[in-house]
């Protein structure tokens, strides 16, 4: 059993603050043959200069970067190590120092996570935090083996080198535990990418019923093809800043009051039963009579952690009512409702109800993935943790409608703004999250928002 030491629990903290002023993206496409990966780094950083109206050109924001740090997920799909490093030289960033993140599927989340270290350390004050998958340059088959390979390769990839099976297999066995309608999930994939309909960048936004969903083909049983995400390719940019620097480049700067990180086993079989970990609203005794091992098969330790120490690090007692808005990583959709008990919105077994109540829909008391989500709207994966808060900073900042519902913007992805578009702006909102989540739950960020 997991025990925790006094050190173990000890809460982070910024020596200084952490704001964010600007942030950029492409749309996220299947294929994207068109442009090179430079091509679309160099356009999401453009759109955060330019599109966030900042106090400075583009040549003299560069001249006031210190530091960059890079997100991809895997060199395998561009077949080029080191990939940050002809990014960084492309955006003209040398001889600056970079890094280059790569933690699975939250490795946009870390990556912001080690800007922000820069940035709250003192090293740097100005630091643009760039991902990026490119995920069209081999067959969906090898993609789904690659990123396969992001689980333990003596254990779950006996189960078919796909992601899909891995999380089918946590899905009957939540299923199975809680006693939860399959409708339940399919509410998640309907909601999703029915809000990915609103965005000029999303890949795959659709509106379906329960109904559609539960007849679609099944990838791995429980899991139809549309509870799942796709492959991407696309970029994504976020720049920090100290907050002189911050109200230095605009008026509109969004404070990160936490970003924390929490990790667990590659290997899901080695996950030991342990006291539940409980966050600041849940009471002593909330789980003393339970009957079932914790974190088991079916919850995320890592998850429970990052949301434990950001919680503490903001200053967040209660989640559900200090919370406007909400991202989380819903590559399947049990990944989804597994999250909203790791993460405290409800107690464990009972995520359902966050759903079924409405409270995560547009109007509720905390509206989630109003992005469309990683099934409406993308999974290039090195880009998503970053895209994520993106979308939250956005919100913060009373933007929706200008990324998101300008036609021009629409136009320059190639499409067309639906006539009935929908008005996804969450009406004064003031704190925000963003989940960015890797492999069978191994590693998990979680990033609190702060209107300044």
């Amino acid at each position: 059993m997991i025990t925790f030491g006094e050190g173990n629990l000890r809460i982070p903290r910024f020596e200084k603050p952490v704001y964010i002023v600007a942030g950029g993206m492409t749309d996220f496409r299947k294929r994207y043959p068109e442009k090179s990966t430079e091509e679309l780094v160099a356009e999401a950083l453009s759109m955060a200069i330019l599109g966030n109206e900042l106090n400075v050109s583009i040549p003299d924001f560069k001249r006031m970067v210190n530091f960059c740090v890079y997100s991809q997920f895997a060199d395998h799909f561009g077949d080029q190590l080191l990939a940050g490093a002809r990014v960084h030289d492309a955006l003209g960033f040398d001889p600056l120092g970079n890094i280059e993140v790569k933690t699975g599927g939250a490795t946009g989340g870390h990556a912001v996570l080690a800007g922000a270290m820069a940035i709250a350390s003192g090293y740097a004050d100005v630091v643009p935090v760039i991902g990026w998958e490119r995920m069209d340059e081999v067959p969906t088959k090898q993609g789904n083996s690659y990123i396969a390979s992001a689980a333990c390769k003596n254990f779950e990839s006996e189960l078919g080198w796909m992601y899909a099976s891995y999380y089918a297999l946590m899905a009957q066995r939540y299923l199975f535990e809680n006693q939860v309608p399959r409708e339940t999930l399919a509410k998640i994939t309907v909601k999703n990418r029915r809000y990915a309909c609103a965005s000029p960048f999303s890949q795959n936004p659709m509106k379906l019923t329960e109904a559609e969903v539960l007849a679609n083909d099944m990838v791995s049983d429980p899991l139809s093809f549309l509870e799942c995400c796709v492959m991407s390719t696309g970029a994504a940019a976020l720049v920090l800043a100290d907050e002189t620097t911050a109200y230095t480049l605009t008026d509109h700067p969004v404070r990160l009051t936490a970003i924390c990180s929490g990790t667990h086993t590659l290997r899901t079989a080695d996950r030991r039963p342990m006291e539940v970990l409980r966050l600041p609203h849940e009471p002593e005794d909330l789980y003393k009579d339970r009957e079932w091992d914790w974190p088991g098969f079916s919850s995320f330790l890592a998850a429970r952690m990052a949301a434990y120490l950001a919680y503490h690090m903001a200053g967040i007692h209660n989640p559900l009512e200090e919370l406007d808005i909400l991202e989380t990583h819903d590559a399947f959709t049990i990944s989804d409702i597994q999250t909203y008990e790791d993460i405290g919105l409800r107690p464990y077994g009972r995520g359902r109800e966050f759903i079924e109540s409405g409270e995560a829909y547009l109007g509720g008391k905390l509206p989630t993935n109003l992005s469309g989500g990683l099934l409406g709207t993308m999974h290039a994966v090195g880009a998503t943790g970053i895209f994520q808060i993106i979308e939250i900073f956005w919100q913060l900042q009373n933007r929706w409608a200008k990324f998101h519902a300008d036609p021009k913007i629409w136009e320059r992805f190639g499409k067309t703004m639906p006539d009935d578009i929908e008005n996804l702006q969450v009406r004064n909102a003031k704190r925000g999250a963003a989940i960015s989540h890797a492999g069978t739950g191994s590693h998990v960020t979680m990033a609190i928002l702060e209107k300044s």
